[in-house]
């Protein structure tokens, strides 16, 4: 079974195929990371920041003149187009392919961004923080790491049933576009409603496009590559973070078989191994990097930071189980499938590994204010890393999944 599972055949399966045979993925995530930080806060700072965030000589947008953008609007979109094929499929002919199945996820997602936001409030009026202050920062605990997240499931093998991942996977996705949304109405500074809406007409024009192509059973893919290139673009301009194109583009993609497999399928074989090692690890090392230079253990107890932390280990696990428990006891929705309630708690801890989308809407938040954003990336960093240990202690004493490695297995049978 051990050599199945190390086999070629592998490494070009889908996204669920790389995270529930292969830890290796999220080994090289990790240590790619902890490279980060520790470049981050070494000698090699200045170097470092001059390689991410440096400006281009020239650039054609603003969110695309350093490596960094580049890295989180642009190559990123191709890991969320991996995951929205993923999600689809899952949709269509798999795990979700029931409404009724559904209803959990969208319903988890919805409690994982709401009760977090309660309880970063809270802390910081528990603690006597001045709650004006800290008021805007109440959406960063919102989102889940999706990258990192899948990444300690990689290392946990099969000891997570696969409709967990998947269930991971939907409410990960969900909560991120929630937090798009997010942004979109209360962050986002929109120079000209004019160039949004024009651009919005634009994207909907494109994906419209892509719709029509897929009806019409258009077979070939580079009318959709070609497609989902100025969907992005378009995207960009809206003001909107770029890598929704990619769910939105996978999303169009065909299911119509031919000759024993279908587009998609076909497009999850050969990109899902450039996602997991090279996509996600470049962006954990853009991303990973955050200089800790003057920040003490007193920090650590001040307002914004505790409130946080709060929000992304405690509001997260309270939400989604919470959200689990009553879905199920008033018979609204199922636990996923061959899942016990410890599995599910695990599941709902390693959602607090907020991270990118967090560090990025702790910069909206606190425009001008580097203090309050370095504060905000310490509550961030040790909730993430809070969530990520405790999440992985849960479900490595869980019972091993067989029927996981089986399924990867037979993915191509």
């Amino acid at each position: 079974m051990t050599e199945k599972r190390l086999s070629p055949r592998s490494l070009f399966a889908p996204v669920r195929a790389l995270f529930v045979g292969d830890a290796s993925a999220g080994i090289l995530l990790i240590i790619v990371a902890a490279g980060a930080m520790l470049a981050a806060n070494s000698a090699l700072a200045p170097a470092y920041d001059q390689l991410i965030n440096g400006k281009f000589a020239w650039y054609p947008h603003d969110k695309l003149k350093s490596v960094h953008y580049v890295i989180n609007d642009g190559l990123m979109a191709i890991f969320f187009f991996v995951v929205g094929l993923e999600i689809k499929r899952e949709i269509v002919c798999g795990q979700l392919a029931d409404a009724k199945s559904r209803r959990l996820p969208m319903l988890a997602a919805a409690a994982g961004m709401f009760v977090p936001a309660i309880i970063y409030i809270s802390a910081i009026a528990i603690v006597g923080g001045n709650i004006a202050k800290y008021a805007n920062g109440w959406a960063i605990p919102a989102a889940t790491d999706i990258a990192f997240a899948m990444g300690v499931l990689g290392i946990l093998g099969n000891r997570v049933p696969g409709s967990l991942r998947v269930f991971l996977l939907t409410v990960a996705i969900v909560d991120d576009m929630g937090a798009v949304m997010i942004i979109a109405l209360f962050y986002t500074e929109i120079d000209s409603l004019t160039s949004f809406l024009m651009w919005l007409a634009a994207s909907a024009a494109v994906l419209g496009a892509m719709a029509y192509l897929n009806y019409k059973h258009v077979s070939r893919f580079w009318p959709y590559i070609l497609l989902a290139l100025v969907l992005w673009w378009c995207v960009l301009n809206t003001g909107v973070h770029a890598t929704i194109a990619g769910v939105l583009a996978a999303l169009t993609i065909p299911m119509h078989r031919k000759d024993g497999n279908s587009m998609l399928e076909r497009l999850e074989h050969g990109l899902a191994p450039w996602s997991a090692y090279l996509v996600v690890p470049v962006f954990g090392f853009a991303n990973a990097g955050v200089s800790l230079t003057g920040m003490t253990f007193k920090n650590l107890l001040d307002p914004l930071p505790l409130a946080i932390a709060a929000g992304l280990v405690v509001g997260k696990q309270l939400g989604i189980f919470t959200a689990i428990w009553l879905a199920e006891k008033t018979g609204f929705a199922s636990r996923p499938d061959h899942a016990s309630w410890q599995e599910v708690w695990g599941i709902t801890i390693l959602c607090g590994i907020g991270f990118t989308m967090s560090i990025f809407i702790g910069g909206l938040a606190f425009p001008g204010d580097q203090f309050l954003i370095d504060e905000a990336k310490i509550g961030i960093l040790v909730g993430s890393a809070i969530s990520a240990v405790l999440g992985y202690v849960v479900l490595r004493f869980s019972t091993e999944h067989p029927e996981s490695t089986a399924q990867l297995d037979n993915i191509d049978d």
